[in-house]
């Protein structure tokens, strides 16, 4: 429900029509020009922007003195409440998480602009950054906008692309504002997984459906644009930062071509491969994504760039260990 303020206030007072089953305590702030509501604790709302209908929604959770979290970026059809196994997970061992959902941008500057915005409000210098997908595509997109004033510290880039040409549609990116939602859903539906699956999977898509439906016209329309819209990642403005690249061996959105491409921008990143996931593993293939997550962020542990309180890191090492050694020892070599 929105909170009462005072007048003059500059929270933005709204009703939730999304709802979720992530529940933090924490109380509202302000923090410079932005204005933000706490509707369900941690889950927020903020402005960065002169344009009040540009909402960035998140879950901001864990230790707030870690200043260099992880942010997770979701894919076209997905809602922040699509990470809940992560930030659950990655939380109870102590790391920050932040789950975002974006405002309607229609072109990628405004996006790494607003993005810059929102890292400024949450007073965040560098954070690491999982991207799915488009979420991917925006964050290396981010990292190489602020190269020459570095705020990302690392990617982990899941089911992800760097060049929007393989998925053939730049010449429709600037209609997707005109086309009706059905339409719209029906271009992101056509690449959900048609064949067989197992059950895990079914529920996956199921809830995937389910955050499909609650975008509007325009939030759809926006990241199909910034999805399609001709661009590439430029690689040499991001070549020093750590990497690791997860996909699956099963079917996904993405062709071979891209993941080998993918393998040619990033020839030093660690790889992390799942048998199975298909476009969303971070939902029915949970446990082994976050295990690469911790694997992914132990390097930075003691340093001012670790994802996670200090003084879980020992229980946290030890939970890493015991959960796959195979995969740990596979991770680390490649």
């Amino acid at each position: 429900m929105a909170h009462m303020t005072e007048p003059g206030s500059r929270y933005r007072q709204t009703q939730r029509g999304r709802h979720s089953t992530l529940t933090y305590g924490n109380n509202g702030t302000e923090h410079g020009n932005s204005r933000r509501t706490n509707p369900t604790a941690h889950d927020e709302e903020i402005i960065v922007d002169d344009d009040d209908t540009k909402v960035w929604s998140l879950y901001d959770a864990g230790p707030r003195t870690v200043r260099c979290p992880i942010i997770l970026l979701p894919p076209v059809s997905g809602t922040a409440d699509i990470f809940f196994h992560q930030i659950l997970a990655l939380t109870g061992w102590g790391y920050r998480v932040i789950a975002l959902q974006y405002p309607i941008y229609w072109d990628l500057l405004e996006f790494c602009d607003g993005f810059r915005k929102l890292l400024d409000d949450l007073h965040l210098d560098k954070v690491h950054l999982f991207g799915a997908s488009l979420g991917g595509f925006l964050a290396q997109k981010f990292a190489e906008y602020t190269h020459k004033s570095p705020r990302v510290q690392s990617l982990i880039l899941c089911n992800s692309f760097s060049d929007t040409s393989i998925f053939n549609q730049s010449w429709t990116a600037s209609s997707f504002w005109l086309m009706p939602s059905f339409m719209l859903k029906k271009i992101v539906l056509g690449n959900f997984a048609s064949g067989p699956v197992d059950h895990v999977m079914a529920d996956a898509i199921d809830f995937m459906v389910d955050r499909l439906e609650s975008l509007n016209q325009s939030e759809l329309a926006s990241r199909l644009t910034l999805n399609c819209q001709n661009s590439y990642v430029e690689p040499h403005k991001i070549r020093d930062l750590a990497v690791t690249v997860m996909d699956v061996f099963d079917q996904s959105a993405l062709s071979t071509d891209a993941k080998e491409e993918m393998y040619k921008l990033y020839p030093n990143a660690r790889r992390a491969h799942l048998k199975t996931g298909g476009n969303f593993p971070y939902l029915c293939r949970s446990a082994e994504v976050n295990l690469y997550v911790q694997i992914h962020l132990r390097q930075f542990h003691g340093t001012r760039y670790a994802a996670i309180d200090p003084s879980m890191v020992s229980a946290e090492e030890l939970e890493v260990q015991k959960g796959c050694p195979t995969q740990i020892a596979e991770a680390e070599a490649s």
